[in-house]
């Protein structure tokens, strides 16, 4: 994670310090009332309503002007110019992207971002591949998709996952619980496919836009929901264990694994050449070479042997007592 990464992870930070300043403040127990819920944590809905105001605001009012870069290639540096001069949500010409060059600076940004990947940069659209002949600048350009604007976004989304938390202590009855979870979770769903398919804001996670946000806290509260139906209520906690296990080292989990820190440290014990190391040989070999598909391989290899090897790692720990807390 670079720079701007860890300063968008530290204004989330921010937002869950609201929540620990406001813990006393907690009712101890609700009005009646679908709404009391809402009303009850109202500070913390104020702070969510005040990012979307700015994340939205910014979003859609900004004028983005044209904008440079310069790619360096072994001993050689080409300049490009994106050319733009208007307000949008497209790759080349977003206030997401010219917010971060003017905070951060283009050069501060990260070098690979996912726009490569769509049909207008490389023929190998979906994946990853050779640029076009004929692809616009912008496909060659840095992007930072943890930036500071997407970061504000992703407060909405701190905010409705600590709301799902607020049902769960207030709320003791399974209906009462479940009817809470799924009616936003609904509602979210609903207002994230209106929004996309209307093209009013379709949902892109490079901007963390507002329907992305709704659609993934919509689409997190229907599994939660499930999760819960089966582990709370049918009492089939056993083979749900390793994820109750990687939730209580979360933190390692994710600076380890999702970073790809152990990863790194792994792939620098190689054989002759960086290529030739454990992960690879092990993805290549086991996964991709037995299915004859690297898409299907990678899965796979995120499956059954990422998922598995951090399950085991966090239940060992957890056995030991040892959990890694901020």
């Amino acid at each position: 994670m670079g720079l701007v990464g860890w300063v968008g992870l530290m204004g989330l930070g921010g937002f869950g310090g609201l929540e620990t300043l406001t813990t006393k403040l907690r009712p101890s127990s609700l009005s009646p009332g679908h709404f009391s819920i809402f009303t009850a944590y109202k500070w913390q809905w104020i702070g969510g309503f005040a990012a979307f105001v700015i994340y939205m605001v910014t979003t859609f009012s900004l004028y983005v002007p044209d904008w440079s870069f310069v790619v360096y290639d072994d001993h050689k540096h080409d300049r490009y110019t994106v050319k733009c001069g208007m307000r949008g949500l497209g790759p080349a010409c977003n206030a997401v992207g010219y917010v971060d060059r003017q905070v951060w600076g283009v050069n501060h940004l990260y070098n690979q971002p996912v726009w490569a990947r769509l049909r207008a940069c490389t023929l190998s659209s979906p994946a990853s591949g050779p640029l076009r002949e004929d692809a616009p600048t912008w496909c060659r350009a840095p992007f930072e998709p943890e930036g500071l604007l997407s970061s504000i976004s992703a407060i909405i989304s701190g905010t409705i996952g600590i709301h799902y938390g607020h049902v769960l202590i207030h709320f003791k009855g399974h209906a009462e619980r479940l009817k809470q979870w799924v009616s936003m979770a609904l509602v979210l769903l609903i207002v994230a496919v209106i929004l996309h398919f209307t093209d009013a804001i379709p949902i892109n996670k490079q901007l963390y836009s507002f329907s992305y946000v709704c659609f993934t806290a919509g689409a997190a509260g229907i599994v939660f929901s499930g999760f819960y139906i089966l582990i709370d209520i049918w009492g089939m906690r056993t083979p749900f264990l390793f994820l109750e296990w990687i939730g209580m080292n979360a933190m390692l989990v994710f600076v380890m694994a999702a970073q790809g820190i152990f990863a790194a440290f792994i792939n620098g014990w190689y054989f002759k050449n960086p290529d030739n190391n454990l992960v690879n040989w092990i993805q290549k070999h086991v996964f991709i070479d037995v299915w004859k598909s690297e898409r299907v391989g990678t899965l796979l290899y995120v499956l059954f042997a990422e998922i598995t090897f951090w399950a085991v790692v966090s239940g060992i720990l957890h056995k030991l007592g040892i959990y890694w807390k901020l």
